[in-house]
């Protein structure tokens, strides 16, 4: 049809590895091509959008403004595209895949994912790590991890694929009734965990104090402590129980301020089956209703 401008996705798929291996020659090395061949690439991709992709500080080679902006529809074009291939070359999914999860995701609607996903896919070896959001991004950016579902610290992070926003709530047992002269109980994970600094800072705004006395990496400790009225945490609604409620701010508990969530992974160095579990995670993320929305990255 005259008129329309195609991406080519090789062009797509060099410009990714470019940005996320931090460099022409590397994103050569990862995709066979030579440095010329690349660069090549990425000038053929600029004359498509009409605007220049990538700049350089220093030694770095950063996404411009535009090139940002292609970056999202770059990642998703080839997700597609990838699950496409992949759906006619399924016995290519075959290996380890290494995936990294928040302990409140690894407990609610991931895990389903995680299981019908190794049911249907025998072939491949899933190991999960479950860890503070801050420790999985620095696996994924060590190679330790191949995907990770984790909290961002910021709006704009490399490896981002999906992002979406998430209301953490005030939990407690049915019936918990707080006290107004005494410090709030608190259960939390380990300090560097965001849901444990977000009730810190909304009972510090207000001047109300609080005191820790639970601690527990695991989910379902924090969700049992809770549950017997030893204390209050903050927890996402997939993860409420029943005999929990929820505490508002008329018994003095402000809102807590959102959660903005990310799936990352490496693109030009997914494997075929983690380009399907990735597909996967988001066919999931997107279906979920309230308590977490997809937003544009």
């Amino acid at each position: 049809m005259a008129g329309i401008t195609n991406l080519p996705t090789d062009l797509l798929r060099s410009f990714i590895a470019v940005v996320e291996l931090g460099g022409h020659s590397r994103a050569g090395a990862a995709l066979g091509r030579s440095q010329p061949a690349i660069s090549l690439q990425i000038r053929r991709l600029e004359e498509l959008v009409r605007a220049p992709l990538l700049t350089q500080e220093g030694r770095t080679i950063l996404p411009t403004p535009a090139g940002e902006a292609l970056l999202s529809y770059a990642r998703e074009m080839m997700r597609i595209n990838d699950e496409a291939v992949g759906y006619f070359h399924r016995s290519d999914k075959t290996g380890v895949l290494r995936i990294g999860l928040p302990t409140d995701y690894a407990v609610a609607f991931l895990q389903g994912t995680l299981t019908r996903y190794i049911r249907d896919h025998a072939e491949v070896e899933l190991e999960v790590h479950c860890d503070l959001s801050r420790e999985l991004h620095q696996h994924l950016r060590s190679d330790d991890l191949d995907i990770i579902v984790a909290v961002m610290p910021t709006a704009r992070m490399p490896y981002l694929s999906r992002m979406w926003s998430e209301q953490p709530i005030w939990a407690a047992a049915e019936d918990f009734r707080p006290e107004a002269h005494k410090p709030v109980p608190l259960g939390a994970h380990p300090e560097g965990c965001d849901y444990r600094a977000r009730m810190i800072q909304a009972l510090d705004a207000i001047e109300r104090r609080w005191r820790i006395v639970y601690t527990g990496p695991g989910i379902s400790g924090l969700q049992n402590a809770v549950g017997n009225g030893l204390c209050v945490t903050a927890l996402t609604r997939a993860t409420m129980l029943p005999g929990m409620r929820t505490l508002t701010e008329a018994e003095g508990f402000p809102a807590l301020e959102p959660l903005r969530v990310g799936l990352f992974y490496k693109h030009p160095r997914m494997s075929a089956a983690g380009l399907q579990l990735v597909s996967d995670l988001v066919a999931d993320l997107d279906s979920v209703g309230s308590g977490i929305q997809a937003v544009s990255a």
